[in-house]
């Protein structure tokens, strides 16, 4: 019986000897996670991709305006992400009344500095939408009301912006929103 005993005590690496390498098992496995990846990955692409905004949205997430055209005391209606978008040139007169405001009488207090792009404070960039609830502002073309503050009136409730268009009277919460821009040239400026 010793014998069987240490017969059987002196071969037990061949059937499960690691000290070989990889096992045959542990090659399976990895091979198995490895092929689980690449398909999961082959899976989860087009779905994050699909996610990527289209061509036609990436068209309209800037607007370039050529602003060489507005005289002092005008402004022109665009169109930024299918809403209407307000640049005016402020004149100097203008400039002076608003720089004139003080912020403590402001509902939402902004200097006109704060609005616009420094070496620019003759050009005022806004979107054309009141911020009560939505409706688009007149004042922007030529001849439309302005307001008693001379900027922007909105027909819908009544609310009433200065020139930098600044809520100064009315139901409107806040300023009408200066979009992200900048100036590439004296004369045009790329919204978005």
């Amino acid at each position: 019986m010793a014998e069987a005993t240490g017969a059987a005590t002196a071969e037990p690496h061949e059937a499960g000897d690691t000290s070989d390498g990889v096992r045959r098992r542990d090659f399976i496995n990895i091979a198995a996670l490895s092929a689980a990846g690449v398909g999961g990955a082959a899976v989860i692409f087009p779905l994050v991709s699909q996610m990527a905004p289209s061509a036609d949205v990436l068209a309209e997430s800037t607007t370039e305006v050529d602003v060489s055209a507005i005289q002092p005391g005008q402004a022109i209606k665009a169109v930024f992400r299918k809403q209407p978008l307000f640049v005016r040139r402020l004149t100097p007169q203008e400039i002076e009344e608003a720089n004139a405001v003080p912020l403590g009488s402001l509902r939402d207090p902004q200097t006109l500095e704060e609005r616009t792009k420094s070496g620019h404070v003759d050009m005022l960039v806004t979107m054309g939408v009141c911020t009560h609830l939505g409706c688009v502002p007149l004042g922007a073309a030529e001849g439309e009301n302005k307001g008693e503050f001379g900027g922007y009136f909105c027909p819908c409730h009544g609310s009433q912006f200065d020139t930098a268009a600044r809520i100064r009277k009315g139901p409107a919460p806040k300023n009408l929103v200066v979009p992200d821009y900048e100036f590439t040239s004296d004369t045009t400026i790329v919204v978005g």
